[in-house]
């Protein structure tokens, strides 16, 4: 299998006051704690946003790894909604010592454009310095931090640092040259 230089910048906040609001989106957008860990939903949601920009290292998850994740203390999944409909999601993983991962975050391809990422970025990210309060048992959030890549969609680093992320590191890589898993022939964009 042929592999692909691919570079992955890793950002962090260090202080509440680094979040910088979003505008909110027009229309009735919601965004939702999914409080009840589902791996169904989970799935759907890595699947549908993720395949056309090559997610794929959970897509051989079983339904047993997807519960046993999704109900670790400190494992959040939000999902926004546009008029009832998913629109994206954000998922929190808490670490050790305060430190809290963005471990995904993004919309499927029709809802992309329309002001709703940076609106839900900065909410979960804000739910990410008050994760301690959810999880009483968890160190309280002294770091936020996410990693993207030059695979994931071309607005998500500026949108990262437009919410107050800054660079702490960056890595080339090879990965294996996998093709995307979707959106299936015909969907949106095209």
């Amino acid at each position: 299998m042929s592999s692909v230089p691919v570079t992955t910048w890793y950002l962090e906040q260090t202080s509440p006051g680094d979040l910088l609001p979003a505008a909110a989106p027009e229309g009735d957008v919601r965004i939702v704690r999914a409080e009840v860990p589902s791996p169904e939903f989970s799935r759907f949601l890595y699947a549908s946003v993720g395949g056309d920009i090559r997610w794929t290292d959970r897509l051989g998850w079983t339904y047993a790894r997807w519960q046993e994740y999704l109900a670790r203390p400190g494992v959040e999944t939000w999902a926004a909604y546009d008029r009832g409909t998913p629109a994206g999601f954000i998922e929190l993983a808490a670490q050790d010592e305060g430190s809290v991962e963005i471990a995904y975050f993004g919309l499927l391809p029709a809802f992309r454009g329309r002001r709703i990422g940076g609106h839900l970025l900065a909410y979960g990210t804000a739910r990410a310095w008050d994760l301690a309060e959810r999880w009483p048992q968890r160190t309280p959030t002294k770091r936020v931090w996410v990693h993207t890549c030059s695979k994931d969609g071309e607005f998500a680093m500026d949108n990262y640092q437009r919410r107050g992320f800054t660079l702490f590191e960056t890595k080339v890589e090879p990965e294996p040259d996998v093709a995307a898993p979707g959106p299936w022939p015909g969907a949106y964009p095209a």
